[in-house]
């Protein structure tokens, strides 16, 4: 009973030791270096004693965007790639622009949560919850107002008011990643067969056809 009670004890000791992980960086931080030519799971980090306070900076996010295009949104994000200083650290941000009416097409970030505060104007915004149950939860923000959107999921913003509008969203990564729903579907290279998505959309080959062109 005792060599029983000693090895219980060993494996959860070992099994505690597998399992640890250090819980934060290992360096003060570790700023990209977009000359790195080693392919890591993020950005190679910059030889700290050349690293300078503008590694931490980034100057636009007051700029208004461009919002004359299809959709009517403009994204101005500030991720490791704008700013260096943000790799490692598993935050981000973007501001986002609507014109009337715009809408920020259903899409899904793989690599972090999203939280949304208004800045200005009205927005609808929602996401859908996974199969089987495909919940749409939405709801209509005003300027003060914060909404969050869970890592993975499908999700959209849509300007419902007649002037313009303006969000800033934070992200729990450097880099989100982004998967624009129609994008992916229809304008994959090489392209999804057409067969594929007659069958999972309910279409005729016409429409899949047409809706290919358009992305």
């Amino acid at each position: 009973m005792a060599n029983l009670s000693l090895l219980v004890a060993v494996l959860a000791l070992s099994l505690s030791a597998v399992l640890a992980a250090d819980p934060s960086a290992l360096l003060d931080f570790c700023v990209a270096d977009p000359k790195g030519q080693v392919l890591v799971n993020g950005l190679v980090c910059k030889d700290p004693k050349l690293v300078e306070a503008n590694d931490f900076f980034f100057s636009g996010i007051d700029i208004v965007g461009n919002t004359s295009n299809t959709v009517g949104t403009k994204v101005t994000p500030v991720f490791a790639t704008q700013l260096p200083g943000l790799n490692t650290l598993g935050v981000a941000i973007a501001r986002i622009d609507f014109a009337p009416w715009g809408v920020n097409p259903p899409h899904a970030h793989p690599r972090g949560s999203e939280i949304l505060t208004v800045l200005d104007g009205t927005l609808e915004v929602g996401f859908i919850t996974s199969n089987p149950e495909n919940r749409h939860i939405r709801k209509v923000l005003q300027k003060g107002d914060v909404f969050v959107f869970p890592i993975g999921l499908i999700h959209y913003q849509r300007n419902v008011g007649y002037g313009n509008a303006v969000a800033l969203v934070a992200f729990g990564s450097q880099n989100p990643g982004v998967i624009t729903i129609a994008n992916a579907v229809f304008g994959s290279t090489p392209e999804i067969s057409s067969d594929v998505l007659v069958k999972a959309f309910q279409l005729d080959s016409n429409t899949v056809n047409y809706l290919q062109s358009k992305f």
